[in-house]
């Protein structure tokens, strides 16, 4: 297989701990450039991973012909302007999460992607990680019988000022930021789509973020409820309850950073849980491997732009219903 030529907008923490080491080691991916506007960022990135040219325009890496695709790691505000841009260029767009501020807005991509017949998604690492293959086989052969709830947490602990993670105006908060795994998890480990959603938020007063969100999201025959937040001790877990057993994961979606990747399994009546590890998996390398093999023709998206849509608009809807701690 051809190598996919991949250039980096941004030199963020994501790109150079994650995303650029998945691509090194992929079977499918070189990157033969990285772009940021600190020059001296590009250049220690350059520096660290081997890669061939530091620039501090991003529109001159999107006009390069040796680059065939772009992985986007800017401040989220500007997802959606630099995708659109890359597409216009002819660069096939990897975009990390969220993909947009609105639903709406990821319609554009999708009439661009079609009219200009490039690969473009969302990088959702976790949709490609085998855990959760298992969890929806698990669902949908009836291990747990009806499934009646589901609870998630995503939290950690960032009180830093200059942090895009706490920016309101570059669309920094927890449920964007942490909150869209619970609802992406879920729906893919069920596949079906929520009917309604609601949140609380509390909001950090300097900042403006919302530092902390409990979310009830109902689902066709069972409920979704996980809070998240970015001033707390950090910790993430969803667990599954059925009418005749749980699942629970315990590093749902940094495994390795929160805990090993694990399945539980308990079913009522039974002593003894059963387990399933997954040592030695990176999701970041199986997700940028999908992505190569669906721009050569061999697969189809894991996490298609439809699917980016649907899970916005469950992060719209909670923002749409948002009642504040002190209301």
């Amino acid at each position: 297989m051809t190598r996919l030529r991949w250039g980096i907008l941004s030199a963020a923490k994501i790109a150079r701990e994650q995303v650029i080491p998945a691509i090194l080691q992929s079977r499918s991916g070189t990157v033969v450039a990285l772009a940021s506007r600190d020059r001296a960022r590009a250049e220690a990135a350059c520096e660290r991973h081997d890669i061939p040219d530091a620039l501090d325009d991003y529109d001159a890496l999107l006009a390069r012909p040796d680059v065939d695709a772009v992985y986007i790691a800017t401040p989220n505000s500007s997802h959606i302007p630099w995708a659109r841009r890359a597409l216009e260029c002819g660069k096939h767009v990897l975009c990390e999460k969220p993909l947009a501020l609105e639903a709406a807005d990821i319609d554009l991509l999708i009439g661009d992607r079609d009219r200009l017949g490039l690969q473009v998604a969302e990088a959702f690492m976790v949709a490609h990680h085998p855990q959760w293959h298992l969890v929806r086989k698990l669902l949908a052969d009836g291990t747990l019988g009806a499934l009646r709830f589901v609870e998630g947490s995503f939290t950690y602990r960032n009180h830093n000022a200059d942090s895009i993670k706490n920016s309101l105006e570059l669309g920094g908060g927890a449920l964007r930021d942490i909150g869209v795994y619970p609802v992406v998890t879920t729906r893919i480990a069920t596949g079906l789509e929520p009917r309604s959603a609601s949140a609380r938020f509390d909001r950090d007063p300097v900042f403006g973020t919302d530092r902390h969100a409990l979310c009830h999201v109902r689902f066709p025959g069972f409920d979704l409820s996980f809070y998240c937040g970015t001033q707390s001790a950090a910790r993430q877990h969803m667990v599954f309850h059925g009418e005749l057993g749980w699942l629970r994961l315990d590093a749902p979606f940094n495994p390795g950073k929160y805990d090993q990747a694990r399945v539980v399994l308990r079913l009522d009546g039974q002593t003894e849980t059963r387990e399933w590890f997954f040592p030695h998996v990176n999701q970041y390398q199986l997700m940028v491997e999908n992505f190569a093999d669906a721009v050569h023709g061999g697969a189809e998206l894991h996490f298609p732009l439809e699917s980016s849509r649907a899970n916005q608009q469950v992060i719209d809807h909670l923002f749409a219903s948002e009642i504040l701690d002190d209301e």
